[in-house]
């Protein structure tokens, strides 16, 4: 069962809206994300004006900004001369990532290919797209309290180098589960 703007669609009724000109009047992205987002034998809710804002109250924008921010964020930290790597070896060290969010955020990302493999099994992607959304808000919080990049004339240390990485891994765990589901992962918004 779909519901549109709180109106119940029905053959009989004569009220449908095909998929095509649902597509049309929101977008591709969207409407995949929303079909995704919830069981199979939920009611499906559409809310036109929420799934066309630009906030973050629009659970397929929250996903997708969470990506584009992370790429921001580590064109940023390369072009403020963070790198990867230091003398050829990778400057990964886990054991520098103390901070609470980090620690929520790596939980999320662990737990990713668990989620994954359970929702194929089940054939509920809905698991998926709840567990983007929880990545993203762990991605947020993160954000806001971590820099990757040094401030000012501040030298690059590991710690830098390290988050650096955890951004990447979480803009590549965002960019896989929003291909799982077929919806874009843009590199800017």
């Amino acid at each position: 069962m779909v519901s549109v703007n709180g109106a119940k669609l029905s053959k009989r009724a004569g009220n449908i809206i095909e998929l095509k000109d649902l597509i049309e009047w929101l977008g591709k992205d969207p409407v995949r994300y929303s079909l995704a987002r919830f069981p199979a034998d939920s009611p499906l809710t559409l809310d036109p004006e929420l799934l066309k804002k630009h906030s973050n109250e629009n659970p397929v924008f929250y996903v997708q900004y969470a990506h584009a921010r992370s790429r921001g964020a580590a064109r940023n930290a390369v072009a403020a001369g963070v790198e990867r790597q230091v003398d050829g070896q990778d400057s990964f060290d886990a054991a520098l990532l103390d901070h609470a969010t980090e620690n929520e955020l790596l939980s999320y990302l662990g737990s990713y290919p668990w989620i994954v493999a359970k929702a194929a099994e089940l054939r509920e992607p809905h698991r998926v797209a709840r567990h983007l959304e929880a990545i993203a808000g762990a991605y947020h919080r993160w954000y806001d309290a971590c820099r990757i990049a040094p401030m000012g004339d501040e030298p690059v240390t590991d710690l830098n180098r390290t988050r650096l990485w955890l951004n990447d891994a979480t803009s590549q765990v965002l960019a896989n589960g929003l291909d799982l589901l077929g919806v874009s992962a843009p590199e800017r918004m």
